[in-house]
C-alpha cells in the first residue's frame, strides 16, 4: 500500500502553522484512526470522510487507514482538515495523484454527501500558507472570494470531494452539484451619523478630534441624554482608512470570528460596542478549545465603546489594562496560546451616579454620596490612568439649542481632513521611530534631549506631578496629548497653552 501526503493549516490566533496530513493504508482490520492531537471535531472526521468519499463515488479503502497530523505535538482544532484527510486517503489508495496533492494546501469541511462546507478562518489560513511558501490552495467554493484576497497564490475552488479528486487526476466522471453557500452571518456593528448632527458640546467635539488625531483613549462622563453615545458613535468616521497591514489584520479577525468578509479587504476602522453584561472572556477572547477573538481583538485598529462602563464586571474591565498598554492580547489555555492584535481606541461612557442626575443643571440627584463614590469606584484607578482624555459632557439647554442650530457645524468629512493632516504631521516627526501616532510614542523619547520641552512650557504638569495630581504614566500621557493638540493647531511644538489644555482634558472630570 502507498502513502498519501498533503498539507493543511492549524490556526492559533492569527498565526498559522502548516500541518502535514499523511494517510497510510495497512492490511489490518478495517477502521480509521486519526493521530496527532486532534480535538473532538477533528476526531470525528473519520466518519465524515468515509461517508463523503463513498457518497461522492470516490470509494474508500476497506482496510485499516491511519491518518497522522504532523507535527504531532501541535494541537489541531476544527473540521477544516476534512478535505486534506480525504485527498490523502484517496492518494494512498491510488485514486488520485500523490504528487499533485503534495503541492497543494487543502482547507474545508466535508458534508456526508461529499459536498464541501465553508469554514471560518480561511483568510488567515491562506496567509499562513503563502508565508510558508505554498502557491496553491484548494478551498470550498463559498470561501473562494475570501481566499483570493491573498496576493500571489492560486485558489482552486471546489464544490465537492469528487471535483477535488478530478482536479488531482482522479478518473471520475464529473457530476455537477450545487455548492453549499456560506451561512448568513450577522453583519458587524457599524457606527454611523455625521458629526454635524452633534448640536452644542463644542468642547466635546474638539476633544473627540484630539482623540482621533492622536489615537487617544476617551472617558465621557455625563447624565443621560447628554450625547455620550452619539459622540462615541461618530469617532470611527473621523479615523482615516486602514492601511494594507491593518486591513489584512481586521479582515482576518472577521474571518476567524465567522463574520462576512466578502471579495475585498475591510478598509474602514471597526466599531465594537459590547453589552455591559459581557464577561472578561467576551471582551478579551477565549474558549476551552479553539481560542476565539474577543471584542478588543475584533475592534483592533478601530474603536471599542463601553457604554455604561461602571455596569461592566470590574474583572472584565481590568482585563483590558494590559492589552491597552501593549497593543496585543495573548490568551493562554491548556491547549495552546493565541495572540491577537489589540490596537484599539477605547471609549468609555458613564453616568455620574446610579440615578444619572448628579451634576445636571435641570435635575436633582437622589443618590447618597457613598452610592456615587461606590458607583464610579467600579472603574479602577489603574484603568483610568490609561485614559488620556477624561471629559465631562453636559446636557444642552434650550437657549444653546436655538443658537447652535443656525451656527455652522463641523462635518465628519471636514473633521477627517483635519485628523489626517494632524496624523501626517505626527508621522513625519515619528518617521525615524517605530511609532506613527502620538499615543504610541514612549515617554522616555518625548522627554529625551531634542524632544524635551522647556520648563517654562511644562510648569503646569510638573507642578501636578509634584503634588500627586498625576502619575508618571499620566505625565507622559499629557505630553502625548499636548503634541496631538499642537499637530491639530499646525504648531511645530506644544506651547504652555497646549500643555494646559491637555492637562485639563485629562482631569476635567475631577475639576
Amino acid at each position: 500500500m502507498a502513502l498519501g501526503r498533503t498539507h493543511a493549516i492549524a490556526l492559533a490566533g492569527l498565526s498559522g502553522a502548516v500541518v502535514d496530513v499523511e494517510a497510510d493504508i495497512s492490511s489490518n482490520l478495517p477502521g480509521v484512526v486519526i493521530i496527532g492531537l486532534p480535538d473532538a471535531a477533528l476526531s470525528q472526521a473519520r466518519d465524515r470522510v468515509r461517508a463523503a468519499a463513498v457518497n461522492s463515488g470516490c470509494g474508500f479503502p476497506s482496510h485499516r487507514v491511519t491518518v497522522n497530523l504532523s507535527p504531532a505535538s501541535l494541537p489541531k482544532h476544527g473540521s477544516g482538515f476534512d478535505l486534506a484527510i480525504a485527498v490523502a486517503v484517496l492518494a494512498a489508495d491510488g485514486a488520485v495523484s500523490a504528487e499533485s496533492i503534495d503541492r497543494v494546501v487543502h482547507l474545508g469541511e466535508l458534508g456526508l454527501d461529499g459536498r464541501l462546507r465553508p469554514v471560518s478562518g480561511i483568510l488567515p489560513a491562506v496567509v499562513a500558507a503563502s508565508a510558508a511558501g505554498y502557491r496553491t490552495v484548494m478551498v470550498p467554493a463559498a470561501n473562494a472570494d475570501e481566499a483570493s484576497l491573498v496576493p500571489d497564490i492560486a485558489v482552486v475552488p471546489v464544490a465537492s470531494l469528487r471535483d477535488a479528486a478530478i482536479w488531482h487526476g482522479g478518473e471520475f466522471e464529473p457530476e455537477p452539484v450545487e455548492a453549499i453557500a456560506r451561512p448568513a452571518a450577522p453583519a458587524p456593528e457599524t457606527a454611523g451619523g455625521d458629526l454635524a448632527e452633534v448640536i452644542g458640546n463644542v468642547d466635546a467635539v474638539e476633544a473627540l478630534l484630539a482623540a482621533a488625531a492622536g489615537g487617544h483613549h476617551v472617558f465621557l462622563l455625563g447624565p443621560p441624554g447628554a450625547g455620550k453615545t452619539m459622540l462615541a458613535a461618530r469617532l470611527p468616521g473621523l479615523l482615516p482608512d486602514l492601511d494594507a497591514r491593518a486591513a489584512l489584520d481586521v479582515s482576518s479577525i472577521h474571518s476567524l470570528a465567522g463574520l462576512p468578509v466578502g471579495d475585498s479587504l475591510i478598509t474602514r476602522p471597526p466599531y465594537e460596542a459590547p453589552h455591559h453584561t459581557a464577561s472578561a472572556a467576551a471582551l478579551v477572547g477565549g474558549g476551552s478549545g479553539l481560542i476565539r477573538p474577543g471584542a478588543i481583538a475584533r475592534a483592533s485598529d478601530g474603536v471599542l465603546f463601553l457604554d455604561e462602563a461602571p455596569e461592566f464586571a470590574p474583572s472584565a474591565l481590568d482585563a483590558l489594562r494590559q492589552p491597552l498598554e501593549s497593543g496585543v492580547i495573548t490568551i493562554h489555555r491548556a491547549g495552546g496560546v493565541a495572540t491577537y492584535p489589540a490596537r484599539v481606541q477605547l471609549v468609555m461612557a458613564a453616568n455620574p451616579c446610579p440615578c444619572g442626575q448628579y451634576g445636571a443643571r435641570d435635575s436633582e440627584c437622589s443618590c447618597p454620596p457613598m452610592a456615587r463614590r461606590r458607583y464610579l469606584g467600579r472603574l479602577s484607578g489603574p484603568l483610568l490612568d490609561r485614559i488620556d482624555i477624561q471629559f465631562r459632557v453636559a446636557r444642552i439647554t434650550a437657549a444653546q439649542l436655538r443658537t447652535a442650530q443656525d451656527a455652522p457645524r463641523l462635518t465628519t468629512a471636514d473633521a477627517r481632513a483635519r485628523v489626517a493632516a494632524a496624523r501626517g504631521a505626527a508621522a513625519a516627526r515619528l518617521a525615524a521611530t517605530p511609532w506613527r501616532l502620538n499615543s504610541q510614542a514612549s515617554g522616555a523619547w518625548l522627554r529625551a534631549p531634542g524632544m524635551r520641552l522647556p520648563p517654562a512650557v511644562t510648569v503646569d504638569i510638573d507642578r501636578a506631578l509634584e503634588r500627586g495630581g498625576i502619575t508618571m504614566r499620566g505625565y507622559d500621557r499629557v505630553l502625548r496629548l499636548a503634541w496631538t493638540l499642537a499637530d491639530l493647531a499646525g504648531a511645530d511644538k506644544p506651547t504652555a497653552d497646549h500643555l494646559g489644555q491637555a492637562l485639563y482634558l485629562r482631569r476635567a472630570i475631577s475639576t
